[in-house]
């Protein structure tokens, strides 16, 4: 085998490997929490805004659909990009992060213990957090679109309630046109009518001696 044929192996299991990686990374990210914006990005909460920024361009460059030829690679990266702008947006990056805070407190009652307990520090600790994160945002979410679904109910009933209120007014506008239209039929109407009654009256008068 010549040095010629050991520069084509060695760069075809570069490709591989590559591939490998690529991947690996875009099954990472589908199979991630989806309202987790950080589990999507492979990150810890409480990073600054350069390391999501660096996160993002590092993931990005690995799985973006130019760079591989995966099929999920579009769907993949789409989800990376809406976690950056979730991390990048200060009030959805609050809600995320008082939800965590949230889920840590809820587990820390849970267990009775303090918030100096040695074991916040364990992997087991850890594991146990990211699972009740992914309960409390889902509970979460799921308030919300409970509001949503309100919100929308109650604008229906306005947006219903709105068009009653043009349909009673185009029905008055009409029936005044209506009325204004026939008001010569109806003057015309009334004087036949007395001197229909005149001469009804003057056919019974009798005459007088």
């Amino acid at each position: 085998m010549s040095e010629e044929d050991d520069k084509d192996i060695l760069a075809e299991l570069d490709r591989e490997a590559s591939d490998y990686l690529k991947d690996a990374e875009i099954s990472r990210i589908l199979n991630a929490f989806k309202l987790d914006a950080y589990a999507i990005l492979d990150l810890k909460p409480g990073v600054p805004e350069s390391d999501i920024k660096m996160q993002f361009r590092r993931k990005s460059l690995l799985i973006h659909p130019d760079k591989t030829k995966n099929p999920q690679a579009p769907d993949a990266f789409d989800r990376l990009k809406k976690a950056e702008g979730v991390l990048m947006d200060e009030k959805a990056r609050t809600r995320l992060d008082e939800a965590i805070a949230d889920a840590r407190m809820l587990l820390i009652r849970e267990k009775k213990w303090t918030v100096d307990n040695p074991e916040l520090t364990s992997e087991e600790f850890a594991v146990e957090w990211r699972e009740k994160t992914k309960f409390v945002l889902i509970e979460s979410e799921l308030r919300r679109r409970k509001q949503v679904k309100a919100q929308m109910a109650e604008e229906g009933r306005e947006k219903r309630k709105a068009d009653e209120e043009v349909e009673a007014r185009k029905r008055k506008r009409e029936n005044e046109v209506a009325w204004e239209e026939t008001r010569d039929q109806r003057i015309n109407s009334w004087r036949d009518f007395k001197k229909g009654e005149s001469k009804k009256k003057k056919k019974k008068a009798k005459p007088l001696g």
